[in-house]
């Protein structure tokens, strides 16, 4: 008989590999347990990890109070980015490999340096960021109807999809990360509007808050990584053929194109 984490992590897999979102994963785990939650996540991770692919960094979510009550949940969590994820290259974002995707505008941090040690101060979080670009991260559910507890979105590898890079960097020395103003449209409506301080009140406190996070887990964030630091306003669906655009004062314009059905 599985162990309820391998129970999970297989559910969710099976999920992605035949494109059918699933139950959710709570009846197996809990609602609430975070820890045990972490754990199948990292199921999941040493299974792509051993499948070849390579970890680029973390993402935080959850950070925006209108997610949260989009969600139903009341806390941040996080999860592991992996390279084949970034789509930033990409003219049009392929679909077939997404079930149920939606669009978040945030700001991407790349790390100069590791954030592995005792001192997780603002000025140590902050000297520890090489640059700030815009970034759209295209969230996915493995889990239907994205009917999820804080439990199911933690196993589900915080609900990762893709991400795109703006390649625009910035240093922190010319913005401060809170003040920025985000406004996205999808194809050509306003969709989502917000500001860094609706990210945990400062996207560098989320950055703060995963670092510590991330390090007392046994996984510390890595001088090189990019950190998704957390929706600026609240998450957009998107379906074939959709054009996303997001501004984000400061660090510029970031979009996707999404390909149509008969291109994904």
């Amino acid at each position: 008989m599985k162990s309820p984490t391998a129970a999970v992590a297989h559910r969710l897999d099976h999920a992605q590999r035949t494109g059918v979102p699933c139950a959710p994963v709570r009846d197996l785990i809990g609602a609430t347990d975070v820890e045990l939650a972490y754990q199948v996540q990292r199921v999941g991770v040493r299974r792509r990890i051993d499948a070849g692919e390579r970890v680029a960094g973390h993402k935080i979510g959850l950070t925006a109070p209108v997610v949260q009550r989009q969600l139903g949940v009341d806390q941040p969590d996080f999860g592991v980015l992996f390279d084949t994820m970034d789509v930033s290259d990409l003219d049009v974002i392929p679909t077939g490999g997404l079930l149920q995707p939606r669009v978040e505008a945030e700001i991407a941090f790349r790390l100069g340096a590791d954030l592995d040690g005792p001192d997780l101060s603002p000025a140590a979080v902050r000297a520890a960021v090489r640059h700030a670009e815009a970034a759209i991260e295209i969230v996915d559910s493995r889990i239907a109807g994205w009917d999820i507890s804080i439990a199911d979105t933690i196993a589900d590898n915080a609900s990762s999809g893709l991400f795109v890079l703006s390649g625009r960097p910035v240093p922190l020395s010319d913005f401060e990360p809170a003040d920025v103003v985000m406004r996205m449209t999808v194809d050509g409506a306003a969709a989502s509007a917000g500001t860094g301080r609706d990210c945990l009140g400062d996207p560098l406190a989320a950055l703060a808050w995963l670092a510590r996070a991330a390090r007392d887990r046994g996984d510390p964030l890595r001088a090189g990584q990019v950190v998704l630091s957390g929706a600026l306003g609240r998450m957009v669906p998107v379906g074939p053929g959709a054009r996303v655009h997001a501004e984000i004062s400061s660090l510029g314009p970031v979009g996707a194109v999404f390909a149509g059905k008969e291109d994904s």
